[in-house]
């Protein structure tokens, strides 16, 4: 030790070496304690799992195999047809007149007034054959009508006869557009 109370090579009073060297200490071990508490939480839980699957996997063992109930076919399905039965059925169905799945057709429908609504719309088109539906594209902000509408036909051929038909007819004292409706 010098004049100045000064030990080591460092130059640092003994008192605050002690004293700083005793914070670093006790400062790991709360960090420590703290996280091993969770960390020993986390692994009794994790054991008494194992412990509780062990014990299931054991009484199963005990009780053996379980024996399986034997159903038959009529408890679950009903009565079922003979093959003769299943043959004749099969038979009738490839014989029976098959009818194409309708492919339904939409239209695009332009140049309407303010004055046409989507009633005069479905008495326009629904003479060519059935409708799916008539909508007329309405502006958001002021929900009036934007010029346009969409006529969707249940059946294509039906659609197909409309745009021939319909295409510059005069409606509501102004010839509209109507042509098949593609995407954006």
């Amino acid at each position: 030790m010098n004049t100045y109370g000064v030990t080591g090579e460092a130059g640092i009073p003994d008192a605050i070496f002690y004293i700083f060297n005793f914070c670093i200490v006790l400062s790991r071990g709360m960090s420590r304690n703290l996280y091993s508490q969770g960390k020993k939480q986390r692994a009794l839980e994790k054991a008494q799992r194992k412990s509780e699957k062990a014990e299931r996997r054991k009484q199963r063992q005990q009780e053996g195999p379980k024996e399986f109930e034997v159903v038959l076919a009529e408890d679950i399905v009903g009565r079922l047809p003979s093959s003769a039965e299943a043959m004749r059925m099969i038979e009738a169905r490839a014989s029976a007149p098959k009818a194409a799945a309708t492919v339904p057709c939409k239209l695009f429908v332009g140049s309407l007034t303010d004055a046409v609504t989507e009633a005069v719309l479905r008495d326009v088109f629904s003479k060519f054959g059935r409708l799916s539906e008539a909508v007329i594209i309405t502006d958001r902000g002021t929900n009036q009508s934007r010029g346009f509408a969409f006529v969707t036909f249940e059946n294509r051929h039906d659609g197909a006869k409309a745009v021939e038909e319909l295409d510059g007819y005069e409606l509501d004292g102004r010839p509209i557009t109507v042509k098949v409706a593609t995407g954006r």
